[in-house]
């Protein structure tokens, strides 16, 4: 066990009291968080279930997450049902809360900002964008494209905020309205229609008679059930958020909350530096404790951080100081300000360093030998990623390998453009001779000649009278189409292996855009439907707006390459080494905007502390002491002026200020004299959380893994999507009243299917047909296992298995049932479209019972599978130390895979339909 601080070691044991956590950065929360939920469950009568983490982002719960598993194991061996306390964020959490125990919701998909923005976008007049009044004199009511974002803001903030109605427009307030009336009838939940959904449940009375059983359920898990609650980043939470926690803990349920209001940096999304700020004068006998040692950073970079935090004003700011606390020596030119001639000089100068770095020693923890640092030991922060462009073009110039997190800039890399003219091909705004021009400049094909063959397969795709089903004319089917007949895989990609991994990290990006766009837009009139596709990939105001500073990732793959990101979304994150560019006045900090915003939609004067949208000075001020406080060891702050710009000539504000502290120089005397040692990317823990069903990929290819899960590739969307999960749904209701005593009844059937079978991409026949069949299976279930329901011990069970450091397979197992011989078996229900080989299921289940061995501390008898058609095979088998010991042997060889970053291809695809979609990049694979 690590060796604990005073302060950390008073966090710890404070378990009775509300407790703030002051934490500075580097000060090693996570730990502290881990170390001190260890010791809650070590007190008589606490189970896992009791307790729920929040984070910010589901890379912070894996990271807790495993922390946790690691700490608990270590102090309690094998503690059963980990898998019922809850580590995620607050979205998931409430997500989870009403597929638990609101029937109606289960049938609800999730969109995510980008699927949001386009649902709004192509549904412009019912989701209220056209329709919604705003006082500039531009614009009567918002457009389509250019306003969707700020629409999304605007609906954000009459939901999320404490907003006075009766200032509000009241076409405004009908704008909100049609809006949650089309997420009604599409079936799905944006990220805060989950937690205002949670919220209005949690207000209930759980004794009120009134409610219906369900919800006097969830009301009763909460009081009776949650006794401890941490809230992490607290300082970003908004006060829809707020309510949530509240609910939470309404009962009696100890709060802890940790973070640091100098790194509140999401007040335009809403979040209220206030919560933090004043927290213990809002509840009782709360104890504060200040994390202030930081173990991350040189002194110099403490040292300029606290000036940093400092420069905020005193009534703004919880009065503080971080102190160094690190191993990390700081020595004289570590942290530079330089100004340079042009932003041409400026990438040139950090790509000269980045070069240069490359070796150094660097001692990632005081316990392990140097090790050279490597590229992806290097990040570039912007305060947004539109500043990059010249050195992208200078990384790319030198063959420098880089990565963009997330999906800003995708599309001017030379890959996607190439990607997009396929696109573009199709629909004749191209010809041949400029799409062979954009693939000699992507330089993706092994064997040029294969070009002839994709055309091919484009035009075939470009002919849109070739049958009659609209949802036939799949864009991700033929996108992998294409790639196939170009013979793209990673073993044929020109150049060395680390571009290869680079490549086939974008064309999963680009997959990752195709179905965020079919998702909307799966069933539409084929030619309008390429055409819409096209103009999406290319006006400026559609995916390169949506994307430019999106948060989701495509896929988990971190390649040995340097880091280009934002501040945003470097939060949490640390590098040996930092460059901050771009640090011009009106840029960093940025200059608030004039033209169209939220307040010409709702007056300023009906929100509280509405100014904190339009961002200022304050959060500029933190989010640089952000991007500063993410450097270990060396720290590189510059800025060029920009000729052709008037507003781009000056240096920021910042940068002078920085310059002025002794840490900083503002001439680069090179770097100190030292043996170079060999470049070695440190092998972070993946964040991965997946679910059962996907395991099977890193069963029996690892490599079909990596494709899906490190590059980001998507499947096709299947026509009969929502088929087995509908059935799924009906039949976890079913069981879920037998266990509170409400036995369902065969007359219920067409009920049962009405509210939970959804099937939004099937074409009018095929979703009658559909019904049809659930109908049937569902009444053959009645016929052949209603007299079962009443043996019901666990309907939709949660379970969790890790699998490796960091990579965690949760998911629910469909039943638990007590046979008539009295033994307890583990069911899987299967339909048709989940069809798979036998050896799969059979691990499958082998998995679902080392889950239910963990959650309980039990083995299971049996695990069996229901098939819920007419046809199919039925499996029931028995669970003894072998099933359980060969699983174990498995999992623990795919774990030492994952841990090595080795993802082999040892599976024979030929016959195996499960994975057809992406079978063809297998071949040529790493093999066993």
């Amino acid at each position: 066990m690590p060796a604990y601080t005073a302060q950390q070691q008073s966090a710890i044991d404070e378990l009775e009291r509300p407790l703030q956590l002051v934490a500075c950065a580097g000060s090693g929360k996570t730990q502290v968080i881990s170390q001190r939920i260890s010791r809650i469950l070590g007190q008589p009568g606490v189970r896992p279930a009791n307790i729920i983490a929040f984070t910010f982002t589901e890379k912070a719960a894996a990271e807790l997450k495993e922390r946790i598993h690691r700490i608990v194991h270590e102090e309690h061996g094998d503690l059963p049902g980990l898998a019922e306390m809850y580590v995620g964020t607050m979205h998931g959490y409430a997500l989870n809360l009403l597929q638990t125990y609101v029937p109606e919701a289960f049938k609800y998909g999730v969109l995510t900002d980008i699927t949001q923005r386009l649902l709004i976008d192509r549904e412009s007049t019912k989701s209220g964008l056209t329709t919604c009044p705003a006082t500039a004199p531009s614009r009567p009511t918002l457009w389509r494209y250019a306003d969707s974002k700020l629409y999304m803001q605007v609906l954000g903030i009459l939901q999320e905020d404490e907003v006075d109605f009766d200032l509000v427009p009241d076409g405004v307030t009908e704008s909100l309205g049609s809006y949650l009336t089309l997420l009604a009838q599409k079936k799905y939940f944006d990220y805060t229609a989950m937690i205002a959904n949670a919220v209005a449940f949690l207000e209930g009375d759980p004794d009120d008679e009134e409610l219906s059983s369900p919800e006097r359920e969830l009301l009763r898990h909460i009081r009776e059930d949650v006794r401890y609650v941490v809230v992490d980043e607290y300082q970003d939470v908004n006060p829809l958020q707020e309510k949530l926690i509240a609910g939470l803990v309404r009962w009696g349920a100890n709060l802890c909350v940790v973070g640091d209001d100098d790194q509140t940096i999401y007040q335009w999304r809403g979040s209220e530096v206030s919560n933090i700020l004043t927290f213990a004068d809002r509840h009782e006998a709360v104890r504060t404790i200040e994390l202030a040692d930081n173990f991350r950073s040189s002194k110099g970079i403490v040292r300029l951080g606290r000036m940093i935090a400092e420069w905020l004003p005193p009534e703004e700011r919880l009065s503080k100081a971080m102190e160094y606390a690190s191993h990390q020596d700081w020595e004289k030119g570590d942290l530079l300000a330089l100004e340079h001639a042009d932003p041409d000089a400026e990438a040139a100068w950090i790509a000269d360093r980045i070069e240069a770095l490359r070796g150094m020693p660097f001692v990632d923890t005081p316990d392990v030998a140097p090790r050279g640092l490597s590229w992806s030991d290097c990040t570039v922060l912007y305060r947004t990623v539109k500043d990059a462009e010249p050195l992208v073009d200078e990384l790319r110039r030198r063959g420098i390998p880089y990565i963009i997190k997330g999906l800003a800039r995708l599309f001017d890399a030379p890959e996607v453009q190439a990607l997009v003219g396929m696109f573009r091909f199709m629909l004749r705004e191209i010809d041949e001779s400029t799409l062979r021009m954009l693939f000699d400049d992507a330089d993706l094909l092994g064997n040029p000649g294969l070009l002839s063959r994709g055309i091919r397969q484009l035009e075939e795709g470009a002919d849109f009278s070739a049958g009659e089903r609209w949802g036939s004319y799949n864009i991700q089917r033929l996108y992998l189409d294409v790639l196939e007949a170009l013979d793209i895989r990673e073993t044929t990609i020109p150049g060395t292996p680390a571009r290869a991994e680079l490549v086939m990290y974008q064309l999963g990006k680009f997959s990752q855009v195709i179905s965020d766009f079919e998702a909307i837009n799966f069933s539409s009139e084929p030619a309008r439907k390429y055409e819409g596709f096209v103009k999406f990939l290319t006006d400026d105001r559609q995916a390169p707006s949506y994307y430019e500073e999106a948060d989701e990732d495509a896929g988990y793959a971190t390649p040995d390459a340097v880091t280009i990101t934002t501040v945003h979304r470097s939060k949490g994150m640390q590098w040996p080494a930092v460059f901050v560019p771009a640090l011009r006045k009106n840029r960093f900090p940025l200059r608030r905007m004039g033209g169209l915003n939220v307040f010409h939609v709702i007056p300023q004067e009906a929100v509280p502390h509405g100014d904190r949208y339009r961002g200022g000075l304050s959060e500029e001020t933190r989010l640089f002491y952000v991007a500063v406080t993410r450097a270990q060891k060396y720290l590189y702050l510059s800025w060029a002026p920009i000729a052709s710009n008037q507003q781009a000539r000056s240096r920021s504000d910042f940068f002078r200020d920085a310059a002025k502290s002794d840490w900083v120089l503002t001439a680069d005397p090179g770097l100190p004299p030292a043996a170079r040692l060999v470049p070695t990317s440190r092998i972070e823990t993946p964040a991965i959380t997946i679910s059962f069903s996907e395991l099977k990929y890193l069963l029996e290819c690892p490599y079909q893994f990596k494709l899906r899960f490190m590059y980001g590739f998507n499947p096709p969307i299947h026509e009969a999507l929502g088929y087995g999960k509908g059935l799924h749904d009906a039949l976890a209701e079913m069981h879920k009243r037998a266990i509170a005593g409400d036995l369902p009844t065969k007359a219920e059937v067409a009920d049962l299917i009405d509210r939970h079978l959804h099937t939004p991409y099937a074409y009018p026949t095929l979703r009658e047909q559909l019904r049809k069949s659930a109908e049937k299976a569902l009444s053959r279930y009645f016929d052949e296992h209603g007299g079962d329901l009443t043996r019901t011990i666990h309907s939709e069970k949660q379970i969790e298995v890790i699998v490796a450091p960091g990579v965690t397979v949760n998911g629910r197992i469909d039943l638990i049932k007590r046979l008539e011989t009295d033994e307890v078996s583990i069911v899987d229900f299967k339909s048709t479209e989940d069809a798979q080989a036998t050896v799969t299921t059979r691990d499958q289940l082998s998995v679902y019972a080392l889950g239910y061995q963990e959650l309980t501390g039990e083995s299971a008898d049996r695990i069996q599978v229901l098939n819920l058609d007419e046809k199919g095979d039925h499996l029931n088998e028995p669970v003894d130390a072998a099933l359980l010991a060969s699983i174990r042997s498995k999992i623990e060889t795919v774990a030492e895979d994952i841990r090595v970053d080795h993802f082999p291809c040892g599976h024979d695809h030929s016959k195996d339909t499960a994975f057809n979609d992406l079978a063809w990049l297998t071949t040529g694979a790493l093999p066993t």
